[in-house]
């Protein structure tokens, strides 16, 4: 019995892009998504706010398991409005884009903290870090302040969202 070749079809193969969008776990877009939609984004001039949320988790080396990111994931997707665009930008990360003002943005990264609180999974809270998207950014650097934002939200501790602000 001759067995056929098993060779998918050029159009069953995801593009570069395709494959670079979904982060398998949680099948939201993954960093290279974020970086791109930044990069659309910031052009526009349109008030817009990059969140970026972090879990925070008492043993940090041990990645979360399937179903609780799951679970984290489908609350903060109910938790968002219909144009916040979601996605995954990092193990324990979470990147949200927001129209409107930086103020509205602040409001809506303390109810995804708490949305996140509210699972009640033992040891899992989260944190926020904010960038206000303004033209004259990059997509690396609007990225790079959310996160840096979110690394001091972390140090304070659970539910704390922290706004970037530049240097004066």
């Amino acid at each position: 019995m001759t067995i056929a070749p098993n060779h998918p079809t050029l159009a069953a193969v995801p593009s570069l892009d395709d494959s670079a969008v979904a982060d398998v776990t949680t099948l939201l877009p993954a960093r290279e998504a974020v970086l791109a939609r930044l990069a659309e984004q910031l052009p526009t001039g349109t008030p817009a706010t990059l969140i970026v949320l972090g879990l925070l988790r008492p043993d940090d080396a041990v990645p979360l398991p399937r179903p609780v990111l799951a679970e984290v994931t489908a609350r903060l997707a109910r938790s968002l409005r219909g144009d916040d665009w979601l996605a995954r930008s990092g193990p324990a990360r979470f990147a949200i884009v927001m129209a409107g003002p930086t103020l509205g943005a602040r409001a809506a990264a303390d109810r995804l903290a708490a949305a996140v609180a509210d699972l009640r999974i033992p040891g899992l809270a989260a944190a926020a870090g904010l960038a206000a998207l303004t033209p004259d950014l990059s997509a690396g650097e609007a990225l790079r302040r959310a996160t840096v934002s979110l690394t001091a939200a972390r140090r304070v501790g659970p539910g704390t969202v922290v706004q970037h602000r530049p240097p004066y």
